[in-house]
């Protein structure tokens, strides 16, 4: 595939400079202080000139009255935007030398202040399609119109910043959060960790990756995340610290786990605040899921800050997960899917693989025996769930989504995730019609993995690293991951993310009367709003500010206020 040779003209980040005397030279009234010498052109500098009978008075009254007007069309303007842009303004095909610096090189050791601008994990820039290509693959590649007029909006209220000058001093209160489950899971426990350590005023201390049972991966926070970062980013929210102080060491530390779900800031500091006052230490477990998703705006922006800013991948893994991404950018385009295909997968869902009966024996024994896995409605067969849009797709069902979307044969398809049950035979149908598969095993040389067998968390964090990247993103079933590359992808230029719609396509797929065309018509218009601009939040309560970060964390840009005015 040809790469465009397209210069990249437009910076990931920009300074919007204060409009303030703009604002003023363009004022209706500016033209009775500042008029041209009579027979000169327009084109020479203006002169002052006050006419003679205009007394000192009225001349003080009118530039009053100018900034009175100016002050009041500011604030008109600035209320009306639901989320005012600042900081940040990423493009949807348009980058700077940031974005290939952030693949080259790690962080630098002079950081002394947060700078978000720096901070926020970023993709390779989209490619443009160009070359003799059907019209059909130039559609299938093209990212969103929505990116180009949105941007990260992280500016905090003021009375906000006002809280945290205290609050960032806190040596007395701390937090103790233990992180269960997966990569994804734990990422979102920490999350909420930071904005609970703000609702309670306390000073967070590193959170505890809890073993993961069904994985056994041991590994600490500081072998995820880069831990210095974290604490920088965050240093002008919530104070952060390695360990405890020596003075609460011996202090009591029974675990707080009963915590129901959809608990508000009110419900947290009611329940915890005086116990946390009290013995000056409070350890918390079970976050997940627990923090509701509808919490003040200044809480949601916190949420996107740690999400997208603060939680940085250590240093080793984002270093060997760039030099991936770049290996598959430089070749063209690709594909990046999730494929949700394991065991424990197949289990909890309550679904069946389509590998044959001696698959589907494995899961059904496992299933009878360990009951307590599955987490879909009991009362259901493999069918319903199937139909209901319950289940992940298999490699057979996701080739003919990608053929339905039209994605070209010649594409090149990372698979992110763990190995599939099955194997190789999983993954046939896939490599059949679609032979450039690439898994990170493939893309790493001799030894780079190495240092990361059975650290599944580490992986994990590989898989999102280059999938960031990826032109198009389509995981096989909803999860932690999915709703953060959603998120992420939205927040960084809205990136296509496409979310396949089961429920409505299951049917098609049973039905062998209809023809190619007509299911690539059907896939199409199921999926077109799923890659327009970028979809709000609308404060439903099962949508989180990290998967749906508009409005609260993203706005759209508009043309300034000097066009209001006007």
């Amino acid at each position: 595939m040809a790469r465009s040779n397209k210069s990249i003209k437009n910076p990931f980040f920009t300074i919007t400079p204060p409009p303030f005397f703009y604002l003023f030279t363009s004022s209706p009234f500016s033209s009775l202080l500042f008029s041209p010498k009579k027979g000169s052109p327009r084109t020479h500098h203006n002169k002052l000139c006050i006419p003679p009978a205009l007394s000192l008075f009225f001349l003080s009254f009118l530039l009053s009255f100018t900034f009175l007007g100016i002050s009041v069309l500011s604030f008109t303007t600035i209320s009306q935007r639901s989320s005012p842009c600042s900081l940040i303004s990423p493009s949807s095909d348009s980058y700077s030398s940031i974005a290939f610096a952030s693949h080259s090189a790690v962080g630098s050791s002079n950081e002394n202040k947060p700078k978000l601008g720096n901070s926020a994990m970023i993709p390779l820039p989209a490619h443009v399609i160009v070359g003799n290509v059907s019209q059909e693959e130039k559609e299938f590649w093209r990212q969103p119109d929505g990116g180009g007029g949105y941007a990260p909006s992280l500016d905090f209220s003021i009375g906000y910043r006002k809280r945290s000058a205290k609050i960032v001093k806190e040596k007395r209160r701390f937090l103790m959060v233990l992180a269960s489950g997966g990569l994804y899971q734990q990422r979102n426990q920490i999350v909420d960790a930071v904005v609970i350590a703000r609702i309670l005023e306390a000073a967070l201390v590193v959170p505890v990756l809890q073993v993961n049972m069904i994985w056994e991966d041991h590994s600490n926070f500081s072998d995820i995340f880069d831990v210095e970062h974290f604490k920088r980013t965050l240093q002008a929210d919530i104070r952060v610290v390695s360990s405890l102080p020596s003075t609460h060491l011996t202090l009591k530390q029974s675990v707080e786990n009963q915590i129901p779900y959809d608990v508000s800031p009110l419900w947290i500091r009611a329940r915890f605040f005086r116990q946390l006052n009290e013995e000056g230490l409070l350890v918390m477990k079970g976050l997940d899921s627990k923090l509701s998703k509808n919490l003040p705006p200044d809480l949601q922006k916190l949420k996107c800050k740690v999400a997208f800013h603060a939680l940085r991948f250590a240093a080793p893994i984002l270093e060997l997960g760039n030099k991936l991404a770049r290996r598959m950018w430089i070749e063209g385009p690709y594909i990046a899917l999730h494929l949700r295909l394991e065991k424990d997968v197949w289990i909890r869902t309550g679904c069946l693989s389509g590998l044959g009966l001696d698959y589907d024996g494995i899961i059904t024994r496992t299933r009878e025996s360990q009951p307590e896995y599955l987490t879909g409605r009991v009362n259901m067969s493999n069918a319903q769930r199937k139909f209901a849009g319950l289940c992940p797709l298999n490699t057979q069902e996701m080739t003919r989504l990608l053929k339905g979307l039209g994605a070209p044969s010649s594409a090149r398809v990372y698979i992110a995730g763990g190995e599939p049950l099955g194997g190789a035979k999983a993954l046939e149908p896939l490599a059949k019609e679609f032979p450039n598969l690439v898994t990170k095993e493939i893309l790493a040389h001799n030894g780079e993995l190495l240092p990361y067998a059975n650290k599944n968390s580490a992986l994990a964090a590989i898989d999102y690293i280059v999938s960031l990247s990826s032109n198009v993103f389509i995981p096989s079933h909803g999860g932690n991951l999915a709703r953060a590359m959603q998120g992420h992808r939205a927040y960084v230029g809205h990136r296509k993310f496409i979310r396949p719609n089961k429920r409505a396509m299951f049917p098609f797929f049973e039905d062998d009367s209809i023809s190619e065309p007509e299911f690539r018509y059907v896939v199409k218009n199921l999926h077109n709003k799923y890659q327009g601009q970028p979809e709000p939040r609308n404060n439903k309560r099962d949508r989180d500010v990290i998967a749906y970060p508009m409005p609260e964390c993203i706005c759209k840009r508009d043309k300034g206020i000097l066009n209001a005015i006007r």
